[in-house]
């Protein structure tokens, strides 16, 4: 439960009660634009399989083979990431209830997201990527270390959050199948899926934070701009997440120029600049958004110009050692 240190906690749940109609009108749009997809319809695993089954297997192994140790690694952080779900259900359902139609979106967006992890599993199994003892310990340690952000009991700042987080999951899933697709159209096709769902997914979440920023606006910023400036991404509890992020930003599948842009896309998508009637901390609050993408821009610039050539090795692909340059 909360704990009480926010004194407008009793005021957003109102809103958000409030806002529940359009809670089930935004869930009915999801369900009306998905096509429900099971991990099996992309990696069959029936007992009664196909007479080809096994050598599709060895074909899927062989084109696995050639998949750099780059495109590797951000393949495990995206699993991992995804298979972080139980922080996040836990989360939601803290903020948002157990009851009403917060609670019914929070158990359908978890049973879709469910089989990210799932199909992302299989994958790596049939193809045989990693070192899997390796990759499930760092799994189960990431789960045991938990997820607990410093939101202030504050339900608004879950929805900044998750609208970040949810469009920089699918841009990192989009990138990392970019590249992976020059080696393995598969696991292309299977995370242009998760992609999909997570696009629908930012959708949502979007659009039900906009939602509370008409009727909340001054708080609504404030959890903006208390969320916005530093994205603590699921998964920064794993062990060795910083490498692996950094082997991601390499790769030019996601890292500070990414997160500026999604942001830039975000305050133009909510009007952040045309906001008004506001007291003096939505004011605030609106001024450090809008300067937020100048501040990510510089912070973009300087990581790319200190970073030089480096080696990466990881135990989950059994201590490789691979270069990448530094841009």
């Amino acid at each position: 439960m909360l704990n009480g240190i926010n004194p407008d906690l009793p005021a957003q749940r109102e809103v958000l009660q409030s806002l529940e109609p359009t809670v089930r009108e935004l869930m009915q749009k999801h369900r009306d634009s998905r096509k429900l997809w099971m991990p099996s319809d992309l990696l069959p695993a029936d007992e009664q399989s196909e007479p080809n089954h096994e050598e599709e297997l060895r074909a899927l192994r062989e084109r696995a083979r050639g998949l750099p140790d780059g495109v590797r690694v951000a393949i495990a952080l995206n699993l991992l990431t995804e298979e972080g779900l139980p922080h996040f259900h836990r989360l939601v359902a803290v903020y948002m209830g157990h009851d009403g139609a917060w609670a019914e979106w929070n158990n359908l967006w978890t049973a879709e997201e469910d089989r990210h992890g799932c199909v992302l599993r299989d994958y790596v199994r049939d193809a045989r990527v990693f070192n899997m003892k390796a990759l499930e310990e760092m799994q189960f340690q990431y789960i045991e270390s938990g997820f607990n952000p410093d939101w202030k009991d504050d339900p608004y700042r879950l929805l900044a959050y998750t609208s970040l987080q949810e469009k920089a999951t699918q841009t990192s899933h989009a990138n990392a199948g970019r590249l992976a697709g020059n080696y393995e159209p598969k696991l292309q096709k299977i995370l242009a899926h998760i992609c999909a769902d997570e696009s629908r997914h930012y959708v949502f979440y979007r659009d039900s934070f906009s939602a509370v920023m008409k009727l909340d606006s001054n708080r609504a910023l404030h959890a903006l701009a208390a969320v916005a400036p530093a994205l603590a991404m699921p998964g920064h509890n794993i062990a060795g997440f910083a490498q692996m992020s950094e082997v991601e930003r390499r790769a030019g599948i996601y890292g500070p120029r990414e997160y500026l842009r999604l942001v830039e896309d975000l305050v133009k998508h909510w009007a952040i600049d045309k906001m008004d009637g506001l007291s003096a901390m939505g004011r605030a609050a609106q001024d450090k958004v809008m300067q937020l993408p100048k501040r990510l821009s510089r912070m973009a610039d300087y990581v790319e110009s200190k970073a030089h050539s480096r080696s990466f090795s990881f135990e989950f692909i059994y201590q490789r050692a691979f270069e990448m340059a530094g841009g």
